[in-house]
């Protein structure tokens, strides 16, 4: 584990910083970094609706080439799908023979979309957070946990370097926790594709079957396997496994030990080490972005479908029973708006 008297601030703020992207984590690191007294520009593509937002909060901005010409660490924060041609088309072309290059998820570089020259430190500061959070904590005088790695050390300073960043943006008020690009990528992706998004989403999906098929309302049916689902989950974040089983009455307790190997078995098991096993090879990352490359058919084929599901219709509607709910500005209920 790392913390603040790990790092050294003014190593970070002797240099300038690109941060490239201005979307959820961009536009955190780029405040936070400029509120830690780092010369931060912020690289956009000319017509980007983030350019003025970007102005708006007081950072500079620029066109990617001009963001990263004189920039010594560079942030790459787009899109994975993106990264590789702003890479080859943006960055590499203009970016100094010895700037860091940083990334805050090691897709592409564990999977080789992006090779930087053996003259730069490649490296990684990821925040276990979305960057909302991440920007709050800061302004809170608190910070979001960060992950850090290494995997080119060209200066011989690339550890100190990540850390100075990290420090930075607030993770290390937290703590850091040293990893690599490749640890960091599979269990990220794994996470996401078997429990946190895959995994989560289709057991819902399949519990508001089961009771709607079996005769039960399916408003019912939303709040006992998708609603309350949130108050499970902040019980688990809070306390771990066990505190939820504290928390929960009696039946529900016994129920999870009983059942919850029913549903899911060990099959489950085997199915989320074939997961593992296509990360690990290469082969989801090919499938994703081949599928990208082509206009992204399935993807939009899979997207319209978990839309078109009925607990997605029942939802916008008793959501908008909830008081106490924040609608995001960003989402609109009942569109794949993005």
């Amino acid at each position: 584990m790392f913390y603040e008297d790990d790092a050294d601030l003014a190593l970070i703020q002797s240099k300038k910083v690109a941060i490239v992207g201005y979307g959820s984590q961009g536009h955190a690191h780029a405040l936070n970094l400029r509120d830690s007294g780092v010369d931060v520009t912020v690289g956009l593509r000319p017509g980007s609706p983030s350019w003025a937002k970007a102005e708006e909060q007081g950072l500079k901005v620029a066109a990617v080439t001009d963001a990263v010409r004189d920039a010594d660490v560079i942030m790459i924060l787009a899109p994975d799908q993106h990264q590789r041609a702003i890479w080859a088309e943006q960055i590499a072309p203009t970016i100094k023979d010895d700037a860091a290059i940083f990334f805050a998820h090691g897709f592409n570089i564990r999977f080789g979309y992006i090779t930087p020259g053996s003259g730069h430190d490649v490296c990684m500061v990821a925040p276990k957070g979305p960057g909302h959070t991440v920007r709050r904590e800061y302004e809170a005088g608190r910070g979001v946990p960060v992950i850090v790695a290494v995997e080119q050390d060209a200066s011989g300073q690339a550890w100190d370097l990540a850390l100075s960043y990290a420090k930075a943006i607030g993770g290390l008020r937290a703590g850091g926790i040293r990893t690599t690009f490749t640890e960091e990528t599979e269990t990220d992706l794994f996470g996401e594709q078997a429990v946190l998004c895959g995994g989560v989403s289709q057991l819902i999906q399949y519990g508001f079957e089961v009771l709607t098929e079996a005769g039960y309302q399916p408003e019912v049916a939303y709040f006992e396997v998708l609603h309350e689902l949130k108050l499970i989950v902040d019980l688990i974040n809070e306390g771990g496994l066990t505190k939820q089983r504290w928390s929960v009455s009696d039946t529900a307790e016994y129920g999870d030990y009983v059942s919850g190997p029913r549903v899911i078995t060990p099959v489950v098991k085997e199915n989320m080490k074939a997961v593992l096993s296509d990360i690990q090879s290469g082969a989801f990352a090919r499938r994703f972005i081949a599928d990208q490359d082509a206009g992204a058919p399935e993807f939009r084929a899979l997207r319209e479908a978990g839309e078109n599901h009925p607990i997605e219709k029942i939802g916008p509607e008793l959501r908008k029973l909830f008081a106490w709910r924040k609608p995001d500005e960003d989402f609109h209920e009942g569109s794949a708006a993005r």
